[in-house]
Parts: structure tokens; C-alpha cells; sequence
């Protein structure tokens, strides 16, 4: 770093950020996953390595930013009050963006669902589709979504307090709980009377539920992150940014959850 720039630092409480590789891999990454996803479901050669590539991808430049984001507030300071407020409106205009995507999905399935296209008999859910009961393993991952929220609030409280042996248990229960989810989720999929090609209802459950799935995923990779930062004492009673973003994040997962489960499986399933 140049003298100019210490001494800008030094003139006001703002981070500076020092050029960085991240944000050009992260979008190289992004394009990398999609490509080899669409390359996978399509079933094209090379579609399930194009995949994993991708996949490793994004979790290589998920964990170098972190890692840098992490140095930046932790070990140089740079994480003031004001940095991060402006921090918490990023992460907040993130979720506004997630809300909005996750939208297209609710506005595709309503539009089907509501006036039933005469290709697929004028009813919903299709005739012929055997549609999933949603007493069963929905309602128990509402259940454990729920749980995790109440898990992931009691480990905040108690960062909040400084009992870093609460809120570490707190986080465990949660990342348990998301791992749980997940497992049943695969489940669900791999036991569900339909798939994907089955018409507009499969493509539309599968393609909500599956990115909620996704989220779910990173969700958990987040509170993981968290919870090894909290066993090296990263985070203070007033100094935990990085845990409020990834709360903040798995209780949208939560709320977009209680969405589906009542749009798609119980009001969408009768």
C-alpha cells in the first residue's frame, strides 16, 4: 500500500479496498456453473465434469474473498462502524436482489397454476401427476427450518452476551439442522413420482425447490465459515459482521421456505 493511500486511510474511517482478483473470478465462476449445470441436466458429454468444475469454482473464489474480507476486518482493522453499516446495506440489498429472483419462480408457478393451460387438461395440479403429500417430508423440513432459525437466534443472543460456549452450541444445532434439511431434501427427490420433464408443474417444482436446495447449501457453507471463525475468536460482542450476514441470509432461507411449503406443496398439491 502507498504512502497516498495510508495517509487517505488515516483522514477518515473508510475502507479503501485494494485491488482485487475476486470479483472477475466470481463472475468467470458463476458463468463456469451454470454453463456446466445446463450442460448436466441436458445430459451433453462432459456435462457432469463441466459441473463440478463449476462448482469447485465458485467455492474457490467463495473461500479466497472470504478469506480476504476476513484479514481486511479481523486482523487489519479496517472494519470500522461506518464500513460496517455499509456492509449490512450491501448484504441487505443482496437479499432485496434474492427476494426478486427468487419472485420469478412464485410468478412462473402461480401463472400456471391459477389459469391451468388447456394442454394440461385446464386443472392443476396436470392430471396424471401424482403429486407429493406435503404432511410428509416437507412438513418435517419446515420443522428443522424452523428449528435452525430458533438455533442460529440463540447463538446470536449469545455472541450478543459473550457466552462463546452458547452461542458456539447454537451454531452447531443449526449447521446439523441444515445438513439434515438437505439430506431429506435429496431424499424427497430421489423418491418423487415425477421429474423435471414433466411438463410445466415438475419444471417449476424442481427448478424453486432445487435453487431453495442451492441456498440452503451456501447458507450452510456460510454458518460453517462462522462457526470456525468462532472457534478462533474472531468475532466480539460488537464486532461480528460476518455472523450477522450469514443470520440475516438463513432466515430469507427460512422465509422463502414457508413460501413454498404453503404455495407448492399444500395450496399447489390439493
Amino acid at each position: 500500500m502507498n504512502t497516498t493511500r495510508k495517509k487517505l486511510m488515516v483522514a477518515h474511517r473508510y475502507h479503501l479496498v485494494d485491488p482485487s482478483p475476486w470479483p472477475i473470478l466470481g463472475a468467470f465462476a458463476g458463468l463456469f456453473f451454470m454453463v456446466g449445470f445446463t450442460t448436466w441436466m441436458h445430459s451433453y458429454n462432459g456435462g457432469t465434469a463441466a459441473f463440478f468444475f463449476g462448482i469447485f469454482s465458485v467455492i474457490f473464489v467463495m473461500f479466497g474473498w472470504w478469506k480476504d474480507v476476513i484479514r481486511e476486518g479481523t486482523f487489519e482493522g479496517h472494519h470500522t462502524q461506518i464500513v460496517q453499516k455499509g456492509l449490512k446495506y450491501g448484504m441487505i440489498l443482496f437479499i432485496a436482489s434474492e427476494v426478486m429472483f427468487f419472485f420469478a419462480f412464485f410468478w412462473a408457478f402461480f401463472h400456471s397454476s391459477l389459469s391451468p393451460a388447456i394442454q394440461i387438461g385446464g386443472i392443476w395440479p396436470p392430471r396424471g401427476i401424482p403429486v407429493l403429500s406435503p404432511w410428509e417430508i416437507p412438513f418435517l423440513n419446515t420443522i428443522i427450518l424452523l428449528l435452525s432459525g430458533a438455533s442460529l437466534t440463540w447463538s446470536h443472543h449469545a455472541m450478543i452476551a459473550g457466552q462463546k460456549k452458547e452461542m458456539v452450541n447454537g451454531l452447531i444445532v443449526t449447521v446439523l439442522l441444515a445438513i439434515f434439511f438437505t439430506a431429506c431434501q435429496v431424499f424427497e427427490y430421489v423418491e418423487a413420482p415425477f421429474t423435471m420433464s414433466d411438463g410445466v408443474y415438475g419444471s417449476t417444482f424442481f427448478i424453486a425447490t432445487g435453487f431453495h436446495g442451492m441456498h440452503v447449501i451456501i447458507g450452510s457453507l456460510f454458518l460453517i465459515v462462522c462457526l470456525v471463525r468462532m472457534y478462533k475468536n474472531h468475532f466480539t460482542t460488537t464486532h461480528h459482521i460476518g455472523f450477522e450476514a450469514a443470520a440475516w441470509y438463513w432466515h430469507f432461507v427460512d422465509v422463502v421456505w414457508l413460501f413454498l411449503f404453503v404455495s407448492i406443496y399444500w395450496w399447489g398439491g390439493q
